[in-house]
């Protein structure tokens, strides 16, 4: 017998699996998001789903594709309305839950939709913008914020502003909150200085430029919860026997979850929505929380994904159920990063969270797959590992063995031996997998004409460009990372 698909008619047909959908389906607008990806699926979208099933907040999110792959049609067909599984240890007891999410009322691509997007700027109750991009999203790039749609993130939202800038003739009311989630320090300061410059190439006027400045709140923002990319065949398959239904966008998390905002009374009130889940921090410093997520968490993900990818595993579970990787994940996290994050805490507060994220790199439910920790790889390493690597050596000039182990693995991941229809593809045991990087090319070029696979490490380590530091200079580091790259990492 074949299950039907989840939509707004199934929810018709089945009143248990969620009585007041009809009341949630007809709230209005009152969110953009930039970006589909399951991260903001998984926690920004799921606050909002929380709070209005709880009548707080009372609205809904249009959710803009920014990028030119893939289309919108898997949402279209399930009206945006997908299933959340949530599955993990809390307290020590075993969660298992799922949840129908019906906090997305549209989703346009900017590709062809840019006119219906710029409509919501008119909207004088849309009045948060909520972004993930990834790290490389927040960039300055010579855009036409005219075009239609402009070619980058920093682009669409300045154009987005003007036109409701203009809408509302720059009145205070019309001021927006602004909260980017993408994984870089300050990412709300930085996507606002861009957006400031954007204005400032572009003539749009000093009277726009004030109203940014003190009408709107650009939020530096943190994440943090383990939602994996696409589910496997088999966690599909066992969702969609028990659920009843099929669903093409369904998202399994962690229980854990945390969005830290940096921000104060003004932006409480406006994302009225924080209230209904005690993941949600609104306070005027996150620096503790972001740090503590982004050298631990992020950082531990990073340096270990390609080593443990390398060996053979495809997860971050199979990593921690392999021994030798789960020291290398421990013992890196807790003996060389924990130490060296580059804010001032007590070590205690460090180790304990670090612990935490141990096990719930354990959860038995995830499965994490390493080669989506791989996107943007070198921006990833830059970002959230480099600095913790300088702060080391500002502390002590023994060398972190295990840090230099996971970069040389890092090396060895971005060596393609194929370029093919625009992609890098990498080897593991005669199995290609791609490179999903901005610098895969650059990493071509080095692998083909370095003399060796140390002459690559030390090329590569030198590059003050691409890391913002020679990293060839501090003591004992270069040694370590070459003595790697002649180890074999592939299992045979």
């Amino acid at each position: 017998m074949s299950l039907p698909q989840l939509s707004p008619e199934l929810l018709d047909q089945r009143p248990d699996l969620l009585p007041d959908h009809t009341k949630l389906l007809a709230l209005p607008e009152k969110i953009i998001q930039f970006g589909t990806g399951v991260l903001l699926r998984g926690l920004p979208d799921f606050f909002v789903n929380k709070a209005n099933l709880q009548g707080i907040f009372n609205g809904r999110i249009v959710v803009v594709k920014s990028t030119n792959t893939g289309g919108t049609d898997a949402f279209s067909e399930q009206t945006n309305v997908f299933s959340h599984s949530i599955r993990g240890i809390e307290n020590g007891n075993q969660i298992d839950d799922i949840v129908i999410n019906t906090a997305i009322s549209r989703t346009l691509a900017a590709a062809n939709s840019w006119a219906e997007i710029l409509e919501c700027a008119r909207n004088p109750e849309i009045k948060i913008a909520i972004s993930n991009t990834t790290e490389v999203g927040i960039q300055l790039v010579d855009d036409d914020i005219s075009a239609t749609p402009p070619t980058s993130f920093p682009g669409k939202l300045t154009a987005y502003l003007y036109e409701r800038f203009k809408t509302f003739h720059g009145s205070a009311e019309s001021g927006m909150v602004i909260v980017p989630t993408e994984l870089i320090v300050g990412n709300g300061d930085k996507l606002r200085d861009i957006v400031f410059e954007q204005a400032e190439r572009h003539n749009l006027g000093k009277a726009f430029t004030e109203w940014l400045e003190f009408s709107n709140e650009f939020c530096n923002s943190l994440v943090d919860r383990i939602v994996p990319g696409k589910p496997d065949a088999e966690t599909v398959s066992e969702l969609t026997e028990r659920q009843g239904f099929k669903d093409d966008i369904l998202i399994v998390s962690e229980v854990y979850s945390l969005w830290a905002i940096q921000g104060g009374e003004k932006v409480s009130s406006v994302l009225s929505f924080a209230p209904a889940d005690k993941g949600v921090v609104i306070a005027p410093n996150i620096d503790l929380f972001r740090e503590l997520k982004l050298r631990l968490l992020n950082g531990t993900h990073t340096l270990a994904s390609g080593l443990s990818y390398l060996h053979g595993l495809d997860t971050v579970r199979e990593a921690m159920e392999n021994q030798e990787t789960s020291d290398y994940i421990a013992g890196v996290m807790l003996k060389e990063l924990a130490p060296a994050i580059p804010y001032e805490l007590n070590l205690s507060v460090a180790e304990e969270f670090g612990n935490t994220v141990l096990d719930r790199f354990r959860n038995p439910f995830i499965r994490h797959q390493l080669i989506d920790i791989t996107v943007q790889y070198t921006a990833k390493m830059k970002m959230r590992n480099i600095p913790t690597l300088l702060s080391h050596y500002e502390k002590t000039d023994a060398v972190p063995e295990l840090f230099a182990k996971g970069f040389a693995a890092f090396l060895q991941f971005m060596k393609p031996i194929l370029h093919k229809d625009g992609g890098f593809y990498g080897d593991r045991n005669g199995q290609l997998y791609p490179i999903r990087c901005d610098s895969a090319a650059y990493f071509d070029e080095k692998w083909k004409n370095a003399a060796s696979p140390l002459d690559l490490a030390h090329q590569v380590l030198e590059d003050a460009a691409l890391w913002g530091a020679d990293l060839t200079l501090l003591p004992g580091f270069e040694d370590a990372v070459k003595e790697n790259m002649t180890v074999p990492l592939i299992t045979e």
